[in-house]
């Protein structure tokens, strides 16, 4: 008698154990309780005047919201983080009595007068505010506002905030859970600069050598996707004749770089092409599609890409991979492209679900190469990746407490997406799936719970065993298998009890659980390695 022990190579490496610590910031930043869930946003207009020579902004948003079931001395969660400055508060045309706000560090809790409750279904809230932002000391990764210049010595502002949050730089409701359904932002500059944000430039005005444009977002947008983009820019123009019909496409480069952007873009069109293949149309035509130079590598800021790439191949010119095909295409481009259908289109409503945001955004670079280099290409990209997982822990952090997941989210998250498209073994299926969760959950907010069910019932699988194995666990699924004369059984161990997934052999399915099964067929284990490594 023989035994073999097999491991899923996607989610192999290391693992440790984190004990998480959390704070009452935490829970005021990640929670959604009563200062939060009896208004739901539905338009900002933001203005903010940004002053390079001292490094300060100001100015104001007003939030219009719908009233919902307001509790009896209800206050409103309006937040802003130090060092930023609130000047006053007003709702409607009442000015608030600063003495009546409660303050903590990053937020303020601003009384709403009951009384007034049922004579409104709409209310507005407007927070003048001033400061000086945090400053981004790594983005985007260690987020915040950058005031740089640009190699002709010429301002260049921006700002990158995903995680660290857009009540960095200007008062919101800072929650994933409320996108407001529309948003107008103004800014004012210096008026030898150019200045982009998301949506559709409505207006420009110039006096006294400062410039303010405004920009409308006609569709549902993350606050932390809100930028601006401010410095010597020049604009490049295009169009997609996709699925939706003429998409407007937009490259904002600094002056000087028009020759490099213009040969380098052309992973544009190639990027809306497949995925809209694969997930449906783009979700924001009305709003346009941009991509933006910025002094950090790139965010998939809605329909106003960051991008940093240094107009190269790969990940700023290396293949996260390893395999080569990752050199066939910008990194940049392709990925927070693929944002614009899994983190904008659908978006968490817990930061602690955002391997939504990032294992499908990963898979959708997989998609990519899919699409224009072949099946084999596709696949072969997937596996490479499996190298970046290191089983820190799950994929889902704590819920209520502004806590992600392990980093894990991306390459892990993809391998699962992959493991799934394996098991489903039906391309057409598969992709309908994509494109019916896009249009099912169309700019809205959910939950992983959500997603997970609707591809059990969209694949006909029950897919919870792999979800709560591969989500909400760290552990590394062995297989075990025990040959004894003709007769061979196999089984899953160091996983949850009821972890149940299929093995393929042959190019068939063999059911597999924590206890033993007959295959009803001897297994070559070296065959069946390199399937599962293949394939999951």
């Amino acid at each position: 008698m023989s035994k073999s022990n097999l491991l899923l190579c996607c989610f192999s490496f290391f693992s440790t154990f984190l004990l998480a610590q959390f704070t009452s910031s935490d829970s005021i930043r990640g929670g959604y309780g009563v200062t939060r869930n009896w208004w739901d946003v539905l338009h900002y207009d933001l203005s903010v005047d940004f002053n390079s020579a001292q490094k300060t902004i100001s100015g104001k948003n007003t939030i219009r919201f719908q009233l919902l079931n307001i509790p009896q001395n209800a206050r409103i969660q309006i937040d802003l983080q130090a060092p930023m400055i609130v000047d006053s508060v007003f709702i409607a045309e009442e000015k608030i009595d600063f003495n009546s706000i409660f303050f903590t560090k990053n937020a303020c809790f601003i009384p709403y007068n009951s009384l007034v409750k049922h004579l409104k279904t709409q209310d507005e809230i407007t927070v003048f505010f001033h400061g000086s932002p945090r400053i981004a000391m790594n983005p985007p990764w260690d987020g915040g506002i950058m005031w740089k210049k640009s190699a002709n010595n010429i301002d260049w502002i921006t700002v990158a905030c995903q995680g660290l949050g857009a009540s960095c730089w200007f008062p919101c409701k800072d929650s994933q859970f409320d996108e407001p359904d529309s948003v107008r932002m103004n800014f004012t500059y210096p008026s030898n600069l150019t200045g982009i944000s998301n949506g559709t430039k409505t207006a420009k005005n110039t006096v006294h050598q400062k410039t303010t444009t405004s920009w409308i977002v006609k569709n549902p947008i993350n606050t932390y996707c809100m930028i601006p983009y401010i410095g010597d820019y020049v604009c490049l123009r295009d169009t997609f004749q996709g699925e939706a019909g003429v998409l407007p496409l937009e490259f904002w480069v600094l002056r000087g770089n028009e020759e490099k952007a213009f040969k380098q873009f052309h992973d544009a069109k190639r990027t809306l092409r497949a995925l809209e293949y694969w997930f449906g149309k783009y979700p924001f035509y009305a709003d346009g599609y941009k991509l933006i130079e910025t002094p950090h590598l790139g965010m998939e800021h809605q329909s106003a890409i960051a991008y940093g790439n240094k107009f190269q191949n790969g990940y700023l010119g290396k293949d996260l991979s390893g395999t080569g095909i990752g050199l066939k295409w910008d990194f940049i481009i392709v990925h927070e492209s693929g944002h614009e259908w899994f983190g904008n289109n659908i978006t968490s409503k817990d930061v602690a679900d955002m391997w939504i945001h990032e294992g499908f955004t990963t898979y959708s670079e997989v998609l990519f190469t899919d699409y224009w280099y072949g099946t084999k290409a596709g696949n072969t990209y997937s596996v490479g990746l499996r190298k970046n997982i290191q089983n820190d822990k799950p994929l889902i952090g704590q819920y209520g407490v502004q806590n992600e997941g392990s980093g894990d989210m991306y390459s892990k998250g993809a391998a699962l997406v992959h493991t799934i498209r394996t098991l489903v073994n039906n391309d057409s299926l598969f992709r309908n799936m994509l494109r019916e969760m896009n249009a099912l959950y169309y700019h809205k907010t959910v939950t992983s719970a959500e997603i997970e069910q609707f591809m059990s019932n969209y694949l006909r699988m029950n897919l919870t065993p792999i979800f709560d194995q591969y989500l909400r666990t760290n552990q590394i699924p062995q297989l075990r298998i025990q040959q004894q004369g003709k007769v061979t059984s196999i089984r899953w161990e160091n996983c949850l009890d009821t972890f149940v997934m299929p093995i393929i052999y042959k190019g068939k399915q063999l059911s597999c659980s924590t206890k033993w099964q007959e295959t009803g067929t001897r297994i070559n284990t070296k065959k069946l390695s390199r399937e599962l490594y293949y394939n999951f």
